[in-house]
């Protein structure tokens, strides 16, 4: 069970939407009430299932892995009582956008043992995708353990090169915002076709959202089951030309994730 492979204690810092879906997927996988703290100021985020407390200050033992999922405006203040986790020797996830390996080590100490993670808010129903990197004194054991946490909400994958989390956030961690934009431009481009806006909204998002439970099934590459509803001279061949067209939709993508892979740098500082 998961419990047992993760020691004695899991302190989880921040119980929002990412941290309190990550916490109910932990405890479904099998990690005891009992082995988990939740820090979170907010008294009516704080989960019944688990022990809470406002602040991590109030805690007297050492957990074995604490994981950082305040949003990063709020990280500067709580980082300083959980310096004396790293001195000694508990491991840190932190799912916070924007936060590097050097931030940590700033603030926790050179040798402190933090694994950066970028999710993404699929994982609110365990169908997330998180891409992690590691600070050097990070064991493959501990590396281990982290990746159970991650996969209790989705995949995860990991680069050896921080830099990579800046492209990482641009597909993965922003990404499903993209998706939800395609949605509502298939409905408008619906309703000017003469389907209500509700209609064209219900048809939009079933679409979208059967597709992608039909890729996540098939063991087909996305571009197989692209060309499996392309009929030679048919309706889908006629949009595809348009949305595969030297001005069409490839480049648009090809401007917009690197903007924002951009934009993840400047904010990491």
């Amino acid at each position: 069970m998961m419990a047992n492979k993760m020691g004695p204690k899991l302190l989880l810092v921040g119980c929002g939407k990412m941290g309190g879906a990550m916490l109910d997927g932990w405890l479904q996988r099998g990690l005891a009430a009992s082995d988990a703290i939740v820090a979170e100021p907010i008294e009516a985020l704080r989960p019944k299932k688990v022990r809470g407390v406002a602040s991590s200050a109030e805690l007297k033992e050492t957990p074995e892995i604490v994981v950082l999922a305040v949003k990063p405006q709020s990280m500067d203040g709580v980082l300083p009582d959980l310096k004396r986790f790293a001195e000694a020797g508990s491991v840190f996830l932190s799912i916070a956008a924007g936060k590097t390996l050097k931030y940590f080590a700033g603030h926790l100490g050179a040798t402190a043992k933090v694994v950066r993670a970028m999710p993404n808010t699929p994982a609110a129903v365990r169908q997330g995708i998180t891409v992690a990197c590691a600070a050097p004194d990070v064991s493959e054991a501990e590396k281990k353990r982290c990746q159970e946490l991650l996969e209790a909400v989705g995949q995860a994958l990991w680069v050896e090169d921080e830099a990579l989390m800046d492209p990482v956030t641009a597909l993965s961690g922003s990404g499903p915002a993209y998706v939800f934009l395609l949605v509502e431009a298939m409905a408008a481009a619906g309703a000017k076709l003469g389907l209500t806006s509700d209609m064209a909204m219900q048809l939009a998002r079933a679409t979208v959202a059967g597709s992608g439970e039909l890729l996540r099934q098939s063991s087909e590459p996305a571009q197989q089951l692209r060309v499996n509803v392309t009929s030679p001279g048919g309706t889908t061949a006629e949009a595809l030309k348009v949305l595969m067209a030297a001005d069409g939709i490839q480049p648009v993508f090809d401007k917009a994730l690197a903007a924002a892979s951009r934009r993840s740098r400047e904010l990491a500082g």
